[in-house]
């Protein structure tokens, strides 16, 4: 594919982008903290799908950019390119999670209890328009439970490998820098296990969606069940260069293990990210309990979700058909005029012979 670069209007090029920046007008730290506190589950989908864990920074990139998500991600991705690697924290186990909410539809009662924790699946879809009139918006105050759930809850997939329904996968036992990184490394098929969960953790929330609805609606070889999912915070746990171990503080993290009946066991997907988002997880894991046999070129293949959930690459490429194609453009109309040309000289030449036949 051939294109050109815009240039020779370059007052007109920036007068565009100050139509751009004219549009969000001026903004200051107070706007940055309004989007941080009043957007918590757009914060946690930006920095999920940027990979990196900075809410200043992501609600700053949303105030740069009116909200315009992919941008916002792509700003993210820009800045983290710029920024050293210190450390790489020590690995998170699931009962190591501080547990805001867990919750199985595989099973009634699973160890530790199921915990609804902040949702609105139970929720009336009422819009608050009265604050349209002036009125204000108060929620109402949560009670503080009898009994409150354990901070910290077991896996129920390790419950389900103790009772003989799931085999757990091997522990990878890699460590520190040889971790394989694909913010580092090409993405190359068949793709490393680590990549293709650090694809699913910063896809693009609405491509995994679809294609994880794709699977569900039966364009896939395996029907979701939620074994658990969970909204937790993880302990950032590095190594001091002294040797000792600390904490860096607390990341909030989605996790979702689905599973599907396969012959005597259970198959198990899963997929995890920075942030509370919960559609993403349960799609991710979806795609990840499909893709093994998947047929080529089916939404569950993973050459193909793991491409085309890349929302800075795809939203990439569909932008760039915005920049000059004239070359290219010009070329086919070339080819459809001179193929026209063609058609008319042969029925001309057909339509002379026609006229200098004698007649019967």
């Amino acid at each position: 594919m051939a294109y050109v670069a815009t240039r020779g209007g370059e007052h007109a090029i920036e007068q565009s982008e100050r139509l751009f920046r004219e549009a969000i007008g001026a903004f200051d730290q107070s706007r940055v903290d309004t989007i941080k506190h009043s957007m918590p589950y757009l914060i946690d989908r930006v920095m999920g799908e940027a990979s990196l864990y900075d809410e200043d920074l992501a609600a700053l990139a949303l105030a740069q950019t009116g909200g315009e998500l992919f941008e916002a991600v792509l700003l993210l991705r820009a800045w983290r390119t710029t920024q050293p690697r210190l450390s790489v924290a020590r690995p998170v186990e699931q009962d190591t999670l501080f547990t805001h909410r867990r919750i199985s539809a595989a099973f009634k009662d699973i160890p530790g209890g199921q915990v609804l924790g902040p949702t609105l699946d139970y929720a009336h879809r009422i819009l608050a328009t009265d604050v349209l009139r002036g009125a204000d918006y108060f929620p109402a105050s949560v009670e503080p439970a009898e009994t409150p759930s354990p901070a910290y809850q077991p896996s129920v997939s390790a419950w389900q490998a103790e009772n003989d329904l799931v085999e757990l996968p091997k522990s990878d036992l890699t460590k520190g820098n040889d971790i394989p990184d694909l913010t580092r490394e090409p993405l190359l098929f068949p793709a490393k296990r680590a990549h293709t969960l650090q694809s699913l953790a910063r896809a693009d929330t609405g491509g995994a969606l679809a294609l994880g609805y794709a699977a569900m609606r039966g364009y896939g070889q395996a029907h979701p069940t939620v074994n658990e999912l969970r909204l937790a915070e993880a302990e950032i746990v590095v190594a001091h260069p002294d040797g000792r171990q600390f904490s860096a503080g607390r990341a909030k993290v989605s996790q979702a293990e689905v599973v599907d009946k396969k012959g005597e066991n259970l198959d198990l997907g899963f997929a995890a990210t920075l942030g509370w988002n919960e559609v993403k997880c349960i799609s991710a894991a979806t795609l990840d309990l499909n893709s093994e046999g998947a047929e080529k070129g089916s939404p569950t293949e993973e050459e193909f979700f793991l491409y085309h959930t890349e929302g800075v690459e795809s939203s990439g490429f569909c932008i760039h058909f915005k920049l000059p194609h004239y070359v290219t453009f010009q070329s086919s109309l070339d080819a459809m005029r001179d193929a026209k040309a063609k058609k008319a000289a042969a029925k001309a030449a057909r339509d002379d012979k026609t006229a200098s036949e004698p007649a019967e």
